[in-house]
This record gives C-alpha cells, structure tokens and sequence, in this order.
C-alpha cells in the first residue's frame, strides 16, 4: 500500500471515529443539559444551601443545619447510631439535647401560615408543636430557620448580630450581597432584617428542586395516572385493576388501596393535590394526639434543670403547649394538649444503607415503620401491649387505634410507604 492510500485509509477510520463520537454526545448532551437546567439553584437558593452545610454559624463552631437534616435520609436526623438510641440530637455545646427528634425540612414550605380553618382545627406553622407560625414574616418556613441558631439546645450562637458577624466573613458573603444588595449584610443599623434575609435564603433552598423533588417512584405513577384522566385519591378494591401498568407493581398498589381504605391513612397523610399539578403532600398540615408513649431515652429528661426545671415529669405538650403561652390562641389550648404536627410521608423510608435506623413521630419511639404501622393498627386492642400515651387528653380514637388489619395488611402498607423515596 503506497503512501497515500495509507494516508486516505487512516484519514477515513478517523473521520468515522469522530463521526461515531459526536453521535454518542448529541444523544447524552440533550439529557445531560436538561439535567443542569432542573437541577441548576438560583443564586439565593445557593446562598441558603451555602448558610444550611456551614458549621461554623454555632458557638462552638462545628454544627450545620445539615447535621440534623441530612440530605441523605430525606432532609431529617442522619445518624442511625442517635436515631437507634437518643433520637434527640446533641447540640454544638455538649451535653445540651433539644427535646424532639429532627422533622424534615423536605417539603415543609408548602406548610401555611398556622391559622383556624372553617372546621375549627389548627393547620400549618412549623415545629412538631407550631411555634413557628408564620404570623411575624408571613413564612413559616422562614421563622423556622430563624430559631435553631439562637437556641441554647441546638447551634447555641449568643444573638442575631454574631450570626450576621460569621456570615460577613464567609467565603459566600459576596454571593449574600449579589442576592439581597450590597447593604444586606448590615450588622449595625438593620440586624432584624439581616438576619430575616438569612433565614429567607435558607428557606429558599429547602424550597429548592434539591430539597423538594417530587422524583419517587409514587409520583412517576401519579404522574402516569393524571395523563389517562385516573384519579388516585378515588382508588379502592373495585377499580384497583385501572392503575396497574403505571409503575406500581401489584403489592405496592394492594398498599396504596388499604391506605387509601381500611387503614384510614389518608384522613391526615392525603392523597389530594393542592394545585391539581402536583402531587400529593401526604400531609395535611394539622395537628394530632396520636396516643404516642413516653420515649424514656430521650436525654431531657435528664437536661439541666436550667433548660428543663421539670427533670423526670415533663411531658411534651405539642400544639397546647404553644397555644397555652399565646395570647392570641390560649383558649384553645386544653383541646389541643399532645397535638403534635401531622409530619409528611415523603422521604419517610429514605436511608443510606439497608441497616441505617430511622426514628418515628415527634419523640422517635418507633424505630421501623412496621412497628409504627402496628401501632396505628392495634394501640387500642385489649392485650396489645403497648404503653400508656405520654398525654392522655385529646389521643385520636376515631382513625387508628383498632384498624382490624392483619399483620400481612399493614406489611402492604409499609411496601406502599417505600415508593414515597425521592431518587
């Protein structure tokens, strides 16, 4: 073979090897741009992400947001080993506990401002208890963020204005002023509002495509449903048959029936949408005395009588004890002692590993959630075995207690429970 031949046969391998290669980006390129785009935060979203993983916003430095609302099991507390054990998690000065296990932060903005709706119950703030209502900036989800810096029990920072100091000499402060102006991060002359931008950053992230996905397995079937007209809050034995094919294998919809049905989970964790485009919240933001006994590894009981002067006896109140110390709302307290929020089902399986310990309801009694299933299923039938509530006043009789599932029923509805994990 002469040289030119040698030099059009190589010419002609390379020309098919590029041609090959842009065909494999031009089929990855589109997919991998739609991915930026969905997954791209805004500039405050980052900026709240920046302010939600630094550790050094508590005295003493080394405790985030983050290290109570971990990404990796659905934006709540992270490490099995406290879940397994103290649920109540350590704050950055040692040996303060708070007093409840970690909510999620995942889907809580969509949680309204807390308010009486037409049938007289209590809906929205944040908190298992309420305290975060919403009524001072009109964002419950914002207040939130504003409490855990301050609180002795948690990131412990002596006031707003050494909050607003460490944040001016992160690495992000730039970023703040590019967000909110070039004055936002005033320590002298508007500390309130500095700091209330802080917060709103940080709710803007956990309102973020990163925090609040709607990616589970349980929304791609939503999803599937709403395009044939299906409608999932009408789902029953007798027209189960319609939503199969839609990504739900036949045990996850035999779940989804029963907690749509007999196992009554849909009264508190709906299956309605709020807009009609997105799916449901599995939570109707109220509030619920679900007949939960007294978790005696919860380390406040043993805190410093500085934090808690009732040692041994105290009880969490929920709602009524928010509402007690109200002035606005106090005459609503007795009837709602022991209330404590209606948390979302979303993430509620969601775990790093097959071992990893989640902890369940506001004081983490529960450790599976066949065993909370099963209490929900048989708290109330004789020989059941279960402790007394922690508060006995108000405990919801009408839907759970005595359910009447048997033990492969609520093994469904655990099944069911498992599809609600964002990828």
């Amino acid at each position: 073979m002469n040289i030119t031949k040698k030099i059009l046969l190589f010419s002609a391998i390379f020309v098919l090897i590029f041609v090959f290669d842009c065909s494999k980006k031009e089929e990855v390129a589109p997919v991998e741009k739609e991915e930026l785009a969905a997954n791209e935060l805004t500039p405050k979203e980052m900026l709240g992400k920046r302010l939600f993983f630094d550790a050094n916003l508590s005295t003493p430095a080394g405790q985030a947001c983050a290290d109570c609302h971990g990404p990796t099991v659905g934006w709540m507390g992270p490490d099995s080993d406290v879940n397994r054990t103290t649920v109540v998690y350590p704050g950055a000065l040692e040996p303060r506990f708070g007093n409840t296990k970690p909510p999620t932060a995942a889907y809580a903005g969509y949680s309204p401002t807390l308010h009486i709706d037409e049938e007289g119950t209590f809906v929205g703030g944040m908190f298992w208890n309420g305290r975060a209502t919403g009524w001072d900036l009109g964002d419950p989800i914002a207040e939130q963020a504003m409490a855990p810096f301050l609180n002795p029990l948690e990131m412990n920072m002596p006031d707003k204005k050494s909050v607003i100091l460490k944040v001016q000499e992160a690495e992000y402060a730039e970023l703040f002023k590019e967000v909110w102006g070039p004055d936002s991060l005033d320590v002298e002359n508007d500390i309130d509002g500095t700091y209330e931008r802080i917060a709103r950053s940080i709710a803007a992230f956990e309102r973020s495509f990163e925090v609040t996905k709607f990616t589970s397995k349980f929304d791609d079937f939503w999803r599937k449903t709403k395009e044939v007209s299906l409608d999932v809050t009408t789902i029953d034995e007798t027209n189960v048959d319609q939503f199969k094919g839609m990504g739900l294998d036949d045990n996850e919809l035999q779940g989804l029936v029963l907690f749509n049905t007999t196992g009554l989970c849909v009264e508190c964790h709906v299956l309605t949408s709020e807009d009609g485009e997105t799916p449901p919240l599995f939570t109707d933001f109220t509030y619920d005395n679900l007949g939960v006994p007294k978790n005696p590894d919860n380390p406040f009981y043993i805190q410093n009588k500085e934090f808690n002067p009732d040692g041994k006896d105290w009880v969490d109140k929920g709602l009524g004890g928010f509402l007690e110390g109200s002035e606005k709302y106090a005459q609503y307290a007795k009837e709602n002692m022991g209330k404590q929020k209606v948390p979302t089902l979303r993430n509620v399986d969601l775990r790093p590993y097959e071992g990893f310990v989640k902890a369940f309801t506001h004081n983490g009694f529960f450790k599976t959630l066949k065993e909370i299933t099963n209490f929900y299923n048989t708290r109330d039938r004789e020989g059941s075995g279960w402790p007394p509530p922690e508060i006995t006043e108000n405990v919801n009789v009408d839907e759970l207690g005595d359910l009447g599932l048997t033990d492969e029923e609520e093994d469904l509805i655990v099944l069911f429970m498992k599809t609600l994990s964002d990828r």
